[in-house]
């Protein structure tokens, strides 16, 4: 049995209450979906700046008439400090995924991006510690290594960042630490490394790569490649992000206060995934007509992105379950039906 489960018969055993931020967003409602399939009491915040009431709408499509009983919504903005004290209230663990993501949005509008990533972060982590939440577990970001040139990225060697973006999540990681040494509050921060997945939306300015290219291979619509298609990133499967988040709240006090990576310790060219999400949508049977066209490199992107996931295995007994191939083929159904 891998720590995994044996993490979740024991919530089965023993339900917490949790507050998931962001609840409405891509990541946020997965994990909703997975703590409620676990009979947990889940408390879900959200602006629907960047979310949806149809991920939740979905969600409750997944889960049984009762598991749905344990959910509840507030409508509210984390740049509120009353709203975070409200929902913070008889909480057990805190899952913070909300915040202004992309590194574009955040180069053409970095007032709004701190405003809900620093502000909101911090917002977040005082209610919690006033209502004295037994674990904060929040959205880092790879971005954080900035121009460190080494790879694979250990948690312990950053560069300079490179993006207002990777500023604001930077600066989480450094409030998290002042408050772990300052008032003994456990916080663990989970560098994200391109999650993909189910209700990841495609649409947008700022839409991720991999929604953004399948949608536009299954209209017919050409495909962009920034640069010359050999920059890599370590693209990660929503459930190895989702087994992340339950494992670090739950974890034992002394491998809290840390950050660790979040991925599967591997490295895909943009020409790889092209290849692989038109290879996906081939065995669904549909045809790809268009090549993928070329054009200049994305200010504030990083050449090469992969993790080492030594650590999170070690401390948390973390053991990603989908490789990008398998996560695609799993996703491709709901782009399907959703696109």
């Amino acid at each position: 049995m891998t720590q995994f489960e044996r993490v979740k018969a024991e919530l089965l055993q023993s339900p917490k209450t949790w507050l998931v931020t962001g609840v409405a967003g891509f990541i946020g409602s997965n994990l909703l979906e997975n703590l409620l399939k676990l009979n947990q009491t889940v408390i879900g915040l959200d602006n629907f700046a960047t979310g949806y009431q149809k991920n939740l709408d979905e969600v409750k499509n997944l889960v049984s008439a009762q598991q749905w009983q344990g959910f509840s919504f507030i409508e509210g903005d984390i740049r509120d400090f009353d709203t975070c004290l409200k929902a913070t209230q008889n909480v057990d663990y805190v899952l913070h995924q909300a915040a202004l993501g992309s590194v574009p949005r955040s180069i053409a509008d970095p007032i709004t991006s701190n405003a809900a990533n620093v502000t909101g972060f911090l917002n977040m982590l005082e209610a919690a510690k006033q209502n004295q939440v037994a674990s904060f577990v929040y959205a880092a970001s790879s971005s954080t290594y900035g121009d460190h040139p080494a790879l694979p990225k250990v948690e312990e060697n950053i560069g300079n960042p490179l993006s207002p973006y990777a500023v604001t999540k930077y600066v989480n990681e450094l409030y998290a630490s002042v408050y772990a040494r300052t008032y003994d509050f456990k916080c663990i921060g989970l560098r994200y490394f391109n999650v993909f997945g189910r209700r990841q939306d495609p649409d947008g300015a700022y839409a991720a790569v991999i929604p953004k290219w399948t949608a536009a291979m299954i209209k017919g619509e050409q495909v962009f490649i920034n640069g010359d298609g050999l920059t890599s990133r370590d693209f990660c499967y929503i459930d190895n992000t989702v087994q992340m988040n339950i494992l670090a709240a739950t974890a034992s006090d002394d491998v809290k206060n840390e950050v660790y990576n979040v991925a599967v310790g591997d490295r895909t060219t943009l020409n790889d995934l092209y290849s692989s999400i038109k290879q996906a949508l081939t065995e669904n049977d549909v045809s790809v007509a268009l090549d993928a066209e070329y054009r200049d490199f994305r200010a504030g992107d990083v050449r090469h992105s992969q993790a080492d996931i030594s650590k999170a295995k070690n401390n948390l007994g973390y053991q990603p379950s989908h490789k990008i191939q398998q996560g695609i083929l799993e996703a491709m159904p709901w782009y399907l039906n959703n696109v």
